[in-house]
């Protein structure tokens, strides 16, 4: 899978975030059915390597499975062992330089232009804009215009209405959790969210 390419054919990543591992794993279950391309298994999750795994065997080699909130040395080479396709961390951190050795691709977490130089000279694939809600779409807009070519993925308070916003500013994908997820991830409604899944994807394909 190329990163890349499937962030900005599809714009959509899912962030599952779990204490109840069976829970987070029928959450990513019922979103990639949904047709959610992109979804991340958060390492603040409970055995989020043992999800991350069963997610594997079930979606197969080619889905879109990531690791998010990958800090350390250590959880980077848990998330390649568990079957982690890219890496998603919150801030630049060791896990980013561990990744290039890994083969990986990550989503470095960045706010600052300071930080965004230093994910894109750390070997970032892509910049997750992280908190995004912090200066929200035009705060996008201002960054791009000295990094025009750096492929941003605002994370952190991204709502359906927001999420066009965002793309509409030059954001190549948006990265959502608790809007998107609900309850599900913590055995809630899996019905419901099938139902946000779509109206997620009806507003980044617009």
């Amino acid at each position: 899978m190329n990163l890349l390419d499937t962030l900005r054919t599809h714009r959509l990543l899912a962030i599952v975030r779990s204490d109840d591992p069976d829970a987070a794993l029928a959450a990513v279950l019922t979103l990639a059915e949904s047709g959610v391309k992109l979804i991340e298994v958060s390492f603040t999750s409970t055995d989020a390597p043992g999800v991350l795994r069963r997610a594997r065997a079930a979606l197969g080699a080619d889905y879109g499975l990531g690791a998010g909130t990958v800090l350390t040395v250590d959880e980077a080479r848990q998330a390649a062992a568990a079957g982690a396709g890219y890496l998603v961390t919150p801030a630049l951190a060791p896990s980013l330089a561990e990744a290039g050795r890994l083969g990986l691709p990550v989503l470095a977490g960045a706010l600052t232009p300071t930080e965004v130089v230093q994910a894109n000279t750390g070997g970032a694939t892509a910049v997750k804009l992280f908190p995004a809600s912090l200066g929200g779409p035009d705060y996008l807009r201002a960054l791009r215009d000295p990094f025009p070519r750096t492929p941003f993925v605002p994370v952190g308070g991204v709502d359906a209405e927001s999420a066009r916003g965002y793309l509409d500013r030059g954001a190549i994908a948006v990265g959502v959790g608790t809007p998107l997820l609900g309850d599900a991830a913590r055995g809630g409604d899996l019905s419901a969210l099938r139902g946000r899944a779509a109206d997620f994807l009806a507003a980044v394909a617009a």
